[in-house]
C-alpha cells in the first residue's frame, strides 16, 4: 500500500469515529457550547483541527449569525465537512482551509472573535507554538475555547468479558504505552500552557459523559469501531489471551460480539478551558 493510500485509509477510519462521536455525544457538545462565556455572540469563528465538523456545526447552531472557518490537515475530513454543510444548506456559512497547524506561517484565517480547538491540541508536535499563533490571531478580548479528552471512551463494564474481566482497561493501558512517544500532550493541563502563551483563563470545567447504550444501536457501532481501531495499534502489546478475547468481541458473527451486548455505555470525560486574550 502506498503512503497516500495508507493515509486515505487511516483518514476514512478516523472520519467514521469522528462522525459517531458527534452523533452519540451531540448533547454534551451542545452543553459545552452553551457554557462558553460569551457576552457578544461571535460573528467569525475558527475551528482548529475541525475533523469532520462536529464542533463546526455545534457552533453554527449555537451562534446562528456566525461564519466558521474549519481548519484541518486532512482533505478527506474537510470534504466530508463540506458535504455536511451542503446537506444542511449552510455552505455560505462555512469555509474550509487545509493546512498543517504545526507548520509556521498559517494561511489567512481571517480575524475571528472565537477560536475553538476540540480534541486537536494534543496532536500538535509544538502546542506552545500553536497557542502563541492563536493569541496572535485573536483580537484583544477574543475567546479561545479548548476542549480535550480527559480519557478515551470506555464502553464495557469492568467485569466484562466474562472470560477476561478488565480487558478494555488493559487495552487502553497498552494504547497509552504505544502512543506515549508521539502523543506526549494527551491528558495535559492546558491552563498553565494557555497562561504562558499570554491568555487569561476565565473558566474551566470537567464534563462527565455517560450515554446508556441499551436502547441505542449507535453506541454498539461506536464501541465496535473504537475497539477495532485500538486493536490495530495494540495487537503486539497485548497478552495473547487478551488479544483472542478482543477478537471475539470484534467478530460480528460471534455470539460474543460486542454488538450483541445489552450492557454497553459510553463513559468518558471532557475538560474545557475558556481563555481570553487580554484587552491590555
Amino acid at each position: 500500500m502506498t503512503h497516500a493510500a495508507h493515509r486515505a485509509c487511516h483518514d476514512a477510519g478516523q472520519a467514521e469515529i469522528l462522525d459517531l462521536d458527534a452523533e452519540v455525544l451531540a448533547a454534551h457538545l451542545t452543553e459545552i457550547t452553551a457554557w462558553l462565556p460569551v457576552d457578544t455572540p461571535p460573528r467569525q469563528i475558527v475551528d482548529l483541527g475541525s475533523g469532520t465538523g462536529a464542533g463546526t456545526f455545534a457552533l453554527l447552531d449555537r451562534f446562528p449569525e456566525a461564519h466558521v472557518t474549519a481548519v484541518d490537515s486532512s482533505a478527506g475530513h474537510l470534504q466530508r465537512l463540506r458535504d455536511k454543510a451542503y446537506g444542511r444548506g449552510e455552505t455560505k456559512r462555512v469555509r474550509t482551509v487545509q493546512t498543517n497547524l504545526d507548520e509556521p506561517g498559517w494561511p489567512d484565517l481571517g480575524t475571528p472573535d472565537l477560536v475553538w480547538a476540540s480534541a486537536s491540541l494534543h496532536h500538535m508536535t509544538h502546542p506552545d507554538q500553536v497557542l502563541r499563533a492563536v493569541h496572535g490571531l485573536l483580537p484583544p478580548g477574543g475567546l479561545f475555547a479548548v476542549v480535550e479528552l480527559a480519557g478515551f471512551p470506555r464502553f464495557l463494564p469492568e467485569s466484562a468479558p466474562d472470560d477476561r474481566p478488565g480487558l478494555e482497561e488493559r487495552c487502553h493501558a497498552a494504547g497509552a504505552r504505544v502512543h506515549a512517544a508521539h502523543l506526549p500532550h494527551r491528558g495535559a493541563d492546558w491552563g498553565p500552557l494557555l497562561t504562558a502563551a499570554g491568555f487569561t483563563v476565565e473558566a474551566e470545567r470537567r464534563l462527565t459523559v455517560r450515554v446508556n447504550g441499551s436502547n441505542d444501536t449507535r453506541v454498539g457501532v461506536y464501541a465496535q469501531t473504537s475497539l477495532q481501531r485500538i486493536r490495530h495499534s495494540v495487537a503486539d502489546a497485548l497478552a495473547p489471551e487478551d488479544l483472542a478475547a478482543l477478537d471475539r468481541l470484534l467478530d460480528t458473527d460471534s455470539q460474543h460480539s460486542i454488538l450483541r451486548r445489552s450492557d454497553l455505555a459510553v463513559r468518558t470525560e471532557r475538560s474545557v478551558w475558556a481563555a481570553r486574550r487580554p484587552t491590555r
